[in-house]
């Protein structure tokens, strides 16, 4: 795996060619090269085995759904099952928190107080109005803090509904979505994280026992490791993507990337310019006729502000229908949208609806079952794919 640290170059005899002059990219070969930093393809460098190498690689993965961000791991890990990455998430490889955007996301556990301090400040400071609307006041939230602080103090977990129990037992109300906002203050001020579910159910663990040896970095180092780590899973892409991604300011993202030194390079992507992993131009560009069936909530697709290059403009209202933020499951075929699906887990199998959005032949069906196939060896299930009739 490529190094993580804010100065470390990877390269090779291709990388010291590229780097003498700017790489030209078409768009359909950053396209390629996006592919294989989102670790959907063969990397040149990274190969990690790992769920805290993989979440290490990516430095944060979107994880507001935890069954998608289960599978999100899966994919990066052929053979590997749902209990395995479960069982990853026990022994504390990775977490989940909300680091940045008020969204949660799972990242290295080392780094989620770092993260919080540096991305997930300015969601923090924003929350008055929404405080305001719930009727809450900052005193309040800061005492619903405490006392969940206070309760975990000894405690391995505490289930979302004894975390509201406990708030309600100390006088805060938690009736409609005043007891989600108290939790995620909580996590946000630093106090708690998400741990891994009790059955069905979210849990919440005191973060300076769940993770008591965190990474702490200074401001530009943590600037720097956030550049890093979102170019070289993401890139070839924009400074304007990587301010969306973290939340971070044109400012501090401009300053994260100069502290990434020589561990990033400057290309262009249909004359426009991005940032990349310069290992990464060692990966081959050619397009490459692969299907994957992805999570709704993956890298792919939301770790980007300008999804041109994945998604055809008239398949966005399928993908988020209604633009209400929630993200159909997709099929993607090269690079490409080409359909969504929709899984529903039963006892003895897992039923899978496929939508297609462009024209599948037979052979492509049959490797979009195939894909399909891999999710529900994940679960454990056998497959029950549904595909729609003739028109």
């Amino acid at each position: 795996m490529a190094t993580s640290g804010a100065r470390g170059r990877a390269g090779g005899a291709g990388t010291a060619a590229a780097l003498t002059g700017r790489a030209e990219l078409t768009g359909a070969e950053a396209l390629a090269l996006r592919m294989t930093a989102l670790l959907l393809r063969p990397h040149p460098t990274a190969r990690p085995e790992s769920v805290a190498g993989v979440v290490e690689w990516f430095g944060a993965m979107q994880a507001q759904d935890a069954a998608s961000g289960l599978w999100s791991l899966g994919l990066r890990l052929p053979g590997w099952t749902q209990a395995d990455v479960q069982a990853a998430l026990e022994r504390r490889e990775a977490l989940r928190t909300w680091p940045m955007r008020g969204t949660v996301h799972l990242v290295p556990s080392r780094d989620a107080r770092w993260m919080l301090d540096v991305t997930g400040v300015r969601t923090l400071a924003a929350a008055g109005p929404r405080r305001a609307f719930l009727g809450l006041s900052l005193a309040e939230a800061d005492r619903a803090a405490d006392v969940l602080g206070a309760a975990l103090a000894g405690r391995a977990r505490l289930t979302r509904s004894q975390c509201q129990a406990t708030l309600d037992a100390a006088g805060i109300d938690t009736t409609g979505p005043r007891g989600y906002h108290l939790l995620w203050y909580a996590a946000q001020k630093g106090v708690t994280c998400i741990a891994p579910h009790v059955g069905t159910e979210q849990t919440f663990a005191l973060l300076d026992q769940w993770v008591p040896d965190p990474h702490r970095p200074d401001r530009d180092e943590a600037l720097g490791l956030l550049a890093v780590r979102y170019f070289r899973s993401h890139g070839p892409t924009t400074r304007q993507d990587f301010a969306g991604w973290t939340g971070l300011t044109a400012t501090d993202a401009k300053r994260g990337i100069a502290a990434a030194g020589d561990a990033l390079t400057t290309v262009t992507v249909d004359g426009a310019e991005a940032v990349a992993d310069p290992a990464l131009l060692d990966a081959p560009r050619a397009p490459v006729d692969d299907v994957h069936a992805l999570p709704g909530f993956d890298e792919y697709l939301l770790g980007f502000k300008d999804r041109s290059l994945m998604v055809a403009p008239e398949h966005k209202q399928a993908i988020v229908p209604g633009g209400n933020g929630v993200f159909q499951s997709t099929v993607v075929r090269d690079g490409r949208v080409a359909g969504t699906w929709k899984r529903t887990l039963g006892r003895t199998r897992v039923k899978v609806a496929v939508r297609p959005l462009v024209d599948l032949d037979a052979a492509t069906r049959a490797r979009v079952d195939a894909a399909l196939a891999a999710y529900a060896a994940f679960v454990g299930l056998p497959p029950a794919v549904e595909w729609p009739g003739p028109a």
